[in-house]
């Protein structure tokens, strides 16, 4: 076969044509396919006359969703139905349905409703789908890139199993590469993918199969002979170049396992705390666009905002909890925003790292072993018997005085007197050190 007609045989893509006719041909998603599991009883033959359970398949793009469903409409024998949930409507869904319970009826045959996008649907348009659901007409399969949580109707959560799929690890993108390149289905060893070009490959597709295999192919075509007379015993290579020039986007030195990865985390939460927002949002893009988990740099937001910014300004951690929240919540590319906003706020707010202090050296008092007991005062009097033990006594309730503070000691006899907490000029600290001041004299009775 020329190279021409591997690269582009019938028109039809390479993820189209890579698309696995069975479970066991599945990329990732081990977690899943366990055996025993749901999904591959779903998509063993011999179940096919018993009642099935409905999935909700939850992840990210390019993750296997359509194509499991498929491959369990294959193997088991099972009529497959595919609505979109961008085009369908009440209409096509009970069209489906009244289908579906005919093929039962005359031909004993069972029906798959693979349901793409179910968020994308009303609450009209999904409550549509119950009575099918419920009675066993079609045993769905619907997929969806948001929180199910927050998209699907409760009821029809109620009747199916939710399932979460992973995006492909860096191994498992790069085994599908190398099976599309040798693969008759893919491109029939007609090229030869380098190493670079594989890592590229990897990298850019940030765990979406999809976008992998899309960029492979789309490589493979720069990589033919410009004139068009190919050397018989050379198959072209794909280069790194091609993949650039494929995807129209400079390739970033970045490896999610290697230094570059710590230089470039690093360098942006330093970015932060040195307050310089436009370096932060360098690094923080050099990051999005090497495919990095954007999961991973929400946590390291959460963690500037408590390190970093701590109590010279409390809304810091409110909204990089926000930002983890919303890209949760809505996924990528559009994650990416919320990510800029948290990052510019960071590094323009005031900073303190006093709570992060005062807890390290508290940490480090208990593990030197000066906790001592706690004050009989303090003491949980709410047990029978506690009374008698002294527990409670003396105890001076603060809300009883007028400013809400009360002379007392809190902390056990051996570190009477120790402070943790050391509020910078900075900030809300400000306000708030001003305020402890006070407080400090009241408690000490001074």
């Amino acid at each position: 076969m020329s190279t021409s007609a591997a690269l582009f045989q019938g028109q039809t893509p390479l993820a189209v044509r890579m698309r696995p006719a069975s479970l066991d041909e599945v990329a990732g998603q081990e977690h899943l396919l366990r055996p025993g599991s749901p999904l591959v009883t779903l998509a063993d033959a011999g179940t096919t006359g018993r009642t099935a359970s409905s999935v909700i398949l939850w992840g990210p793009p390019g993750t296997g969703k359509t194509t499991m469903a498929q491959a369990i409409a294959r193997s088991s024998g099972r009529r497959f139905v595919e609505l979109s949930a961008v085009t369908a409507g009440v209409k096509d869904v009970r069209e489906v349905m009244q289908e579906a319970v005919t093929q039962r009826d005359m031909y004993g045959q069972s029906t798959i409703l693979f349901l793409d996008e179910i968020h994308r649907f009303t609450k009209a348009q999904q409550d549509a789908l119950l009575p099918g659901v419920e009675n066993g007409w079609v045993v769905l399969i619907a997929a969806t890139t948001e929180n199910p949580s927050f998209s699907v109707i409760s009821p029809l959560l109620s009747r199916s199993l939710l399932l979460t799929l992973r995006p492909l690890t860096d191994d498992q993108l790069g085994s599908l590469l190398d099976r599309a390149v040798e693969d008759p289905r893919g491109l029939d060893g007609a090229v030869t993918l380098l190493a670079e070009a594989r890592e590229a490959l990897v990298r850019l597709a940030s765990g979406d199969a999809r976008r992998a295999l899309t960029a492979l192919e789309a490589a493979a075509s720069l990589a033919e002979a410009p004139d068009g007379e190919d050397d018989a015993d050379r198959r072209p290579e794909i280069a790194a170049d091609h993949v650039a020039q494929a995807v129209d986007r400079a390739l970033l030195r970045y490896d999610r396992q290697g230094d570059e990865h710590y230089d470039v985390i690093s360098a942006f939460i330093k970015s932060i705390r040195g307050s310089d927002p436009d370096a932060a949002l360098h690094y923080l893009a050099r990051m999005i666009e090497a495919g990095e988990d954007p999961r991973f740099i929400a946590r390291r937001l959460i963690i500037s905002a408590s390190e970093d910014i701590g109590l010279a300004d409390p809304q810091g951690l409110v909204i990089a909890v926000a930002a983890a929240d919303a890209v949760q919540f809505i996924g990528m590319p559009e994650g990416r925003i919320p990510l800029a906003e948290a990052t510019a706020y960071l590094a323009t707010t005031a900073k303190s790292n006093a709570a992060y202090l005062a807890i390290d050296r508290a940490i480090a008092d208990v593990r030197a072993g000066g906790f001592g007991r706690v004050p009989l005062h303090l003491r949980d009097a709410h047990y029978p018997g506690a009374k008698r033990l002294g527990h409670g006594k003396g105890y001076r309730y603060p809300h009883d005085s007028d400013v809400g503070v009360v002379a007392q000691q809190y902390l056990p006899d051996e570190l009477r007197g120790r402070r943790y907490y050391d509020p910078t000029p900075r900030g809300q600290e400000r306000d708030i050190g001003a305020r402890l001041e006070k407080i400090r004299r009241i408690v000490d009775g001074d």
